[in-house]
């Protein structure tokens, strides 16, 4: 049986490298209009999946972490070592 929470961040990683790919692209074609919509595209992409992996799964980073009353993202277990 696949992980549900493994399928969704691997979904998250390989957006976030398209991006990152689209970015270096984009730094020597600033014009590309394919290029700028496709960045466009998979930001939204990634930030669904970024807010549907948080919502089900906890935050990534720290930015993510709802809780108002405390720092909750020093929890345990952290992002990465959770299963």
């Amino acid at each position: 049986m696949v992980n549900e929470r493994s399928v969704l961040l691997k979904k998250i990683q390989k957006y976030d490298f398209a991006l990152k790919e689209l970015n270096l692209y984009l730094d020597t074609h600033p014009n590309c209009r394919r290029a700028l919509a496709l960045f466009d595209k998979y930001r939204s992409i990634k930030q669904a999946a970024e807010a549907e992996f948080v919502s089900r799964f906890g935050p990534l980073t720290p930015e993510q972490s709802a809780d108002m009353n405390r720092w909750s993202w020093i929890d345990e277990p952290w992002p990465w070592e959770r299963s």
